[in-house]
């Protein structure tokens, strides 16, 4: 945990390299560190993906089982997601059940995916009320040096373009397989861009010192399409104006275009 003095001395040092409309590793106010994204890295999952942001490293594993439908959405498939702290990846990261940071960068990623109607989920019926395809992202933090949010949401995209689902017929109410595969049936491409609130200044792809003194957090989910599908506040208990918003949207805009064309060519 870092100590009260030492982030008051980083704000204090921030605040100043923002005032001149600098960061502290020459980056622009809404430039992205590089990204390197590598699409199949898990031989035994359907689907996976590995995404660079910088220091920030994070793995996503798609395994795509059978199950029960719920009963309110009976003749659609099941979309479920985890995340891991792994506590090597950070000093800030425990052993044990998953923490609230764990649980809220789950719930961020998979509202981007079920609210953008990423997967074509009807296509995943097998049987309506009894048996349907469950597709399950396992998100891995392996190095957290900010921004887990925004790398976790592009490896969870590479990672679902990566998937290949078996091929099959039902004979008798069960599942048989057949020679070959089909990619997992995706319609639409999410991406997350998330903002850091330091000051009077929207931050992008924050650093790991930017975040300790950040004052909010605000990440915006758009699909392919150019809507914002998803929106989640966070990081403090800081505050974004109005005017806040809209700038944000408009430069989320173009922002998750530019990084959704380095996604779909990895």
């Amino acid at each position: 945990m870092t100590s009260p003095i030492v982030v008051r001395v980083k704000r204090k040092r921030i605040l100043e390299l923002l005032a001149s409309g600098k960061r502290s590793d020459g980056r622009g106010i809404t430039e992205y560190r590089e990204i390197q994204i590598e699409s199949g890295v898990i031989e035994r999952a359907e689907g996976s993906a590995r995404v660079r942001l910088g220091d920030t490293e994070v793995i996503v594993g798609i395994k795509v089982g059978t199950g029960t439908p719920f009963a309110d959405v009976p003749d659609k498939g099941v979309l479920t997601v985890n995340a891991e702290l792994v506590p090597l990846a950070s000093p800030e990261f425990e052993p044990g059940p998953p923490g609230e940071q764990a649980v809220e960068l789950a719930r961020v990623v998979d509202r981007g995916i079920r609210e953008s109607k990423a997967i074509d989920l009807e296509k995943l019926c097998v049987e309506s009320g009894k048996l349907v395809f469950v597709v399950f992202i396992d998100v891995y933090v392996l190095n957290h040096d900010g921004n887990l949010i925004d790398a976790s949401a592009l490896a969870a995209l590479a990672a679902l373009l990566n998937t290949k689902m078996f091929k099959y017929e039902v004979v008798n109410g069960e599942i048989v397989k057949k020679p070959g595969y089909n990619p997992l049936p995706m319609v639409n491409y999410p991406v997350a861009v998330t903002f850091a609130k330091i000051g009077d200044k929207l931050l992008m792809d924050t650093g790991l010192d930017e975040e300790h003194v950040m004052d909010a957090r605000l990440t915006m989910t758009l699909d392919k399409d150019g809507h914002v599908c998803a929106i989640q506040k966070g990081g403090g208990s800081g505050y974004f104006t109005q005017q806040e918003i809209l700038d944000a949207t408009k430069t989320a805009l173009e922002k998750t275009e530019e990084l959704r064309k380095i996604v779909v060519k990895s």
